[in-house]
């Protein structure tokens, strides 16, 4: 039998966690196979704030 660890957070996705816990409050977004846990009531309002600063992000990464 194998076990695979699992991967390293990098650092897109450690900003894609960030900016999720700060604008959708969840503690992680890795499946837990749970409705209560998986799925989330987001605000659009929210969703846009969240979808704005990670494309800033992604557009100061790519001017690096």
């Amino acid at each position: 039998m194998t076990t695979t660890a699992k991967p390293t957070s990098t650092a897109p996705e450690a900003l894609m966690l960030d900016i999720a816990k700060r604008h959708f409050f969840v503690e992680t977004l890795d499946t837990r196979n749970s409705d209560g846990l998986d799925f989330h009531e987001v605000a659009v309002w929210a969703m846009r704030t969240a979808l704005e600063e990670a494309y800033a992000a992604g557009l100061a990464e790519a001017r690096r």
